[in-house]
């Protein structure tokens, strides 16, 4: 289902279009030509109440701390950025996460976009460095009556692993029908939908349907090329699919009832 790809990438529509369409940004051509860049280190600015700290990027290694560049951020001002938070419940990971916008690393607009309404706690696009690459997990969560205006009225909880008018079948795809009428469903997806910029890697996604209609989705991304990147993709994506869905299961990234 087209429909299915396009709720996963509300975040990057969100972000406006200002250089390049949804489907270039989705885009992967067929035969990637795996370059490896060198991984350039950046510097994270983040203004916090009435002064504005400067926090170095974590570089990438092996022996990386596992903790967000902005940690220092929360110590100081008392708060939890999202990024942090997202840390928490990732207990494997072995590299460093930073909350990012799609709008500024690639489409580069400037000055970058109002923040987005967020529906979920954690919603957001985060970019995830380990193993010397760069990778990004993107969290969207859509309440029902959005579900609903997206798929136009077809079943939200649709057996996606089944597809129908002739579409190819999802790679990988597995079904959960779970406990309180939750529907999670895991695939891969090879991101081969023609040419175009940023050209998207091989990533993980997954889809959680509630009862009351509303829905969480998570890609999980090894990276993109294009002009400008802020690194070299990773050979796989930054969460094994057993980290995926006990991610996805989280209550953190539900809103509050």
């Amino acid at each position: 289902m087209n429909d299915v790809r396009e709720l996963l990438g509300q975040a990057a529509d969100d972000a406006g279009r200002p250089v390049i369409s949804t489907e270039a940004v989705f885009a992967k051509a067929g035969r990637v030509r795996w370059r490896r860049r060198a991984a350039v280190t950046a510097t994270a600015v983040c203004a916090v109440a009435a002064g504005s700290f400067v926090v170095p990027q974590l570089s990438p290694g092996p022996d990386a701390p596992q903790t967000s560049s902005v940690a220092s951020l929360a110590q100081e001002s008392g708060e939890s950025p999202r990024d942090v938070r997202l840390l928490k419940l990732l207990p494997d990971l072995t590299g460093t996460v930073e909350e990012v916008s799609f709008a500024d690393i690639i489409k580069h607009v400037s000055p970058p976009p109002p923040e987005p309404s967020r529906t979920g706690p954690l919603d957001g696009q985060y970019e995830i460095r380990q193993d010397g690459g760069v990778g990004y997990l993107t969290i969207d969560v859509m309440d029902a009556e959005a579900v609903r205006k997206k798929l136009g009225g077809g079943a939200p909880d649709a057996d996606l692993c089944k597809p129908e008018n002739g579409e190819p079948a999802r790679t990988d795809c597995v079904r959960e029908e779970l406990s309180g009428g939750r529907v999670l469903t895991i695939w891969s997806d090879d991101m081969d939908y023609g040419d175009g910029t940023p050209q998207w890697g091989p990533e993980l996604v997954g889809r959680l349907t509630l009862a009351d209609g509303s829905l969480l989705g998570v890609r999980d991304s090894t990276g993109f090329e294009a002009d400008v990147v802020q690194g070299p993709m990773l050979k796989n994506p930054p969460l094994t699919r057993a980290q995926l869905r006990e991610l996805m299961l989280r209550p953190e990234l539900l809103p509050a009832k």
